[in-house]
């Protein structure tokens, strides 16, 4: 059993006995154990079909099923005696459908605030693989595919390739914003095909480049240009991230294979 702070293991009791719920889990850093005593508390709160949350509206704003998005559904940003808690919401449902298809080798990727390059469908089924069950019965963990491992690295690669054009495009305007934003999403986008190559579960992306090796990629961002040398400066980003100078563009029918 994982030890919780008393208040902490109050709510998560509280939320087993909500209406609707399967499964009380941790998430997270405090999961991995990589947490200090800093960090927050992510307690996912997995339910079936609908969950009646009127009993949780007592402890703060509480923000219903989808609206957050598909993925990140809802939940609630809570203190418990001085511990910062954050109750994601899971519908149990759309996380096997979409731990079906990242079996299948398939996936999309959504818009989501705090995210640079958007957050994968199979992000649900990480999120699996890395918790911690706290209450009730949570669905199993599976291995990485190995359908996803051949098909996503790829994608994602697509993807920065892409955002590496387009970057060049907008640092020839003298768009300095757009070229070095750009440029972000593709180091994001080669970071998790690194690690879609290796079948190493992302679950968000903090620490994303780190995880993938990509360290030094920071340097590049720390002086950007004048508009006269963005061009050059791209090509150095995609120096960093190992893409090969004269590589088929994705704007070209030989960079659309995927």
């Amino acid at each position: 059993m994982t030890d919780l702070p008393p208040a902490v293991a109050e709510l998560a009791d509280e939320l087993a006995r909500l209406p609707g719920a399967t499964a009380v889990v941790l998430g997270g850093s405090r999961a991995l154990a990589s947490a200090d005593a800093s960090r927050d508390w992510d307690i996912g709160l997995y339910y079936r079909g609908t969950i009646d949350l009127t009993a949780l509206a007592a402890r703060g704003t509480i923000h219903p099923p989808g609206s957050w998005g598909r993925l990140m559904n809802g939940g609630a940003w809570l203190r418990c005696e001085g511990h910062k808690v954050d109750v994601l919401l899971r519908d149990l449902d759309v996380v096997e459908h979409w731990t079906q298809r990242a079996m299948e080798g398939d996936f999309e990727v959504d818009a989501l605030l705090g995210y640079l390059a958007g957050i994968p469908t199979y992000t649900l089924t990480a999120e699996l693989a890395v918790c911690l069950p706290l209450r009730g019965t949570a669905p199993a963990a599976i291995p990485y595919p190995a359908r996803l491992t051949a098909t996503a690295a790829q994608r994602w690669r697509f993807s920065r390739s892409f955002s590496l054009d387009y970057a060049r495009v907008l640092a020839s305007r003298g768009d300095t914003v757009g070229a070095t934003g750009q440029a972000a999403k593709a180091v994001m986008e080669e970071a998790h095909a690194v690690l879609c190559e290796r079948g190493q579960w992302v679950c968000n992306e903090k620490q994303l480049i780190e995880s993938a090796g990509l360290a030094p990629v920071q340097s590049v961002f720390a002086r950007t240009p004048d508009p006269s040398g963005l061009v050059q400066w791209v090509d150095l980003v995609a120096d960093r991230l190992g893409v090969p100078a004269g590589s088929a563009s994705a704007w070209t029918d030989a960079g659309r294979n995927t």
